[in-house]
């Protein structure tokens, strides 16, 4: 893509004098709840108001959106308000009714960023449209698919363009809903510094309490804005009850998220600083918990050399272990001397682990 700086001429236009905010409910329910919700919503930081119309479920069975009427709530609620309305867009037909009931911003979901079909589908609808469009990581963390959508939607005359950072799928079972993955929008914003980076907390997280953090963590990398789902009575929500929160959480959430301005050479510099830190926090994290899970499976290990009544010490594995990461270590610009020191001291805690086990 060429003359990216364009690209977030939108958002410049806004001038905020904070990030972006898009809030409310994950599925518009009734046209009461979509206006109830908006008016609360007005007058804060929230300066777009979002609500699914139609739902797509992992599974069948469950509420899939109120249809192209709730089209027609989002109308009345920016008429009300004076918000401007996002909903997400997951085929033509889902583009051609937006676009009818003249919705601001459209987003393209992570289950439609994964086929590149549909997407050039959305792409050749919305073609040369005004239309802010924003695209959502696929479901699994893929940059190059991720770019692709950018990249046909950008082919298709669309210059109003932004990313959305929902986390990823993984079979694990982690303390979010979706992994964040920092590392994959980090590289994406690195590429394209001018394409909008905005973070939806809400799918990262899947519970509330944790929504705050992530909010943190994406403004210290210099996330241009959140997309948080909001909704007056969370615990009787429609779809997605655990991870919304009411219009008062949002606004004090607000007051209470730490967000950097550029001011000045020294501030450019702390700032450019502290996001190179936070991302080195966020790489710790996740180095802390890769090793929880390989300690886990040295304990699984134990068990076995228990059971079979097999010494703790495998030398010459250990031997291979250590000649494969020390080749590894050098492709990475690491010493050999680092990577002895670190995978001696990971192959003490393992010994100490299964030591545990063994004598249990």
């Amino acid at each position: 893509m060429e003359n990216t700086k364009k690209l977030r001429t939108w958002l410049d236009d806004f001038k905020l004098s904070h990030p972006l905010v898009i809030a409310g409910p994950c599925s518009a329910e009734t046209e009461e709840q979509v206006l109830k919700i908006a008016h609360e919503l007005k007058d804060t930081d929230a300066t777009v108001l979002r609500a699914g119309i139609w739902k797509p479920r992992t599974r069948p069975g469950n509420f899939e959106g109120v249809g192209a009427l709730g089209l027609k709530w989002l109308q009345r609620a920016k008429k009300e308000t004076g918000m401007l309305t996002s909903t997400e867009v997951a085929n033509k037909d889902h583009v051609k009714l937006a676009l009818e009931h003249d919705i601001d911003i459209l987003w393209i979901g992570a289950r439609t960023t994964v086929s590149p079909f549909i997407v050039q589908e959305i792409a050749d609808a919305l073609e040369g449209t005004d239309k802010i469009v924003l695209v959502k990581n696929p479901v699994n963390p893929d940059l190059a698919l991720w770019l692709g959508a950018i990249e046909r939607l950008y082919s298709a005359n669309i210059k109003k363009l932004g990313v959305i950072h929902r986390g990823f799928s993984t079979y694990e079972k982690t303390r979010y809903r979706n992994n964040p993955n920092w590392q994959i929008p980090i590289e994406l914003q690195n590429r394209f510094p001018d394409l909008p980076l905005i973070c939806d907390p809400s799918h990262i997280a899947g519970r509330r309490d944790i929504i705050f953090d992530i909010c943190q963590t994406a403004l210290d990398l210099n996330f241009d804005g959140l997309m948080v789902e909001t909704h007056y009575d969370p615990d009787n929500a429609w779809s997605d009850a655990k991870q919304q929160i009411t219009p008062d959480t949002l606004i004090q959430m607000m007051v209470d998220l730490k967000i950097r301005k550029e001011t000045d050479t020294e501030a450019d510099y702390s700032n450019a600083l502290n996001t190179l830190r936070t991302q080195i926090d966020v790489i710790d994290h996740q180095l802390i918990e890769m090793l929880g899970k390989r300690m886990k499976i040295s304990d699984q290990i134990g068990s076995l050399k228990k059971d079979k009544n097999v010494a703790i010490l495998q030398t010459k594995r250990w031997n291979e272990i250590l000649g494969k990461m020390i080749l590894e270590g050098e492709e990475n610009n690491l010493s050999e001397e680092f990577v002895l020191r670190i995978f001696k001291a990971i192959h003490q805690e393992s010994i100490n682990h299964q030591k545990k086990i063994i004598n249990s």
